[in-house]
């Protein structure tokens, strides 16, 4: 049975576990670019397939090799760091229009990028905590998907905002060295850990 306490209360944990996390990064360079429908379509079916497995897995998640999970991201962190420094745009200030990206490739961008960065995140090992201990996967589903869905959808829209006033380029800029930032943190986990 669905218990709407059991969902408010996993919505809150993971909303605020989520905010300041790299899918609001994430989501926010991408709803500058492309068309945020398509983003938040290709963003919101990797969290989809990331609480089905932390429901799924339950506990067992906390089992993972986390230097690996934390290595990989960190590579990845850096290679995204590494396009958004060296791209070579005619006009790097305009936004490119939606009708450049089919739904397809601009979803399934956002899709690989959550999909990866995200594996093994906090915010999925809690899921699987949460849906260990209060053993009503739906509820535990229900308010884990919709705040990852709501901070996705912050942050895409927050891009869109952004642009209005500040320039691309200096919004790409500070992204790249976040990612950087980001990259090392997981690389220093991954070394460490």
């Amino acid at each position: 049975m669905f218990s709407l306490t059991v969902a408010a209360v996993v919505f809150g944990v993971v909303f605020l576990a989520e905010l300041p996390d790299k899918t609001a990064l994430a989501g926010l360079m991408l709803g500058t670019r492309y068309r945020a429908s398509y983003v938040f379509a290709g963003v919101a079916a990797a969290f989809l397939v990331h609480v089905a497995l932390a429901i799924a897995a339950g506990s067992v998640l906390t089992l993972l090799p986390h230097r690996w999970v934390q290595g990989v991201v960190g590579v990845l962190f850096l290679a995204g760091a590494a396009v958004l420094l060296f791209r070579k745009d005619d006009d790097e200030e305009e936004v490119k229009k939606p009708a450049d990206q089919s739904f397809w490739k601009v979803s399934g961008a956002g899709f690989m990028m959550i999909l990866v960065a995200e594996f093994g995140d906090l915010t999925q090992i809690m899921t699987a905590n949460l849906a260990a201990r209060y053993d009503d996967p739906l509820s535990v589903g229900t308010g884990a998907v919709l705040a990852l869905w709501a901070v996705a959808g912050l942050g895409i829209m927050g891009g869109r905002t952004l642009m209005k006033y500040v320039p691309l380029k200096l919004i790409t800029k500070i992204a790249a060295g976040v990612m950087l930032v980001l990259a090392g943190f997981s690389l220093y986990e991954a070394v460490s850990g």
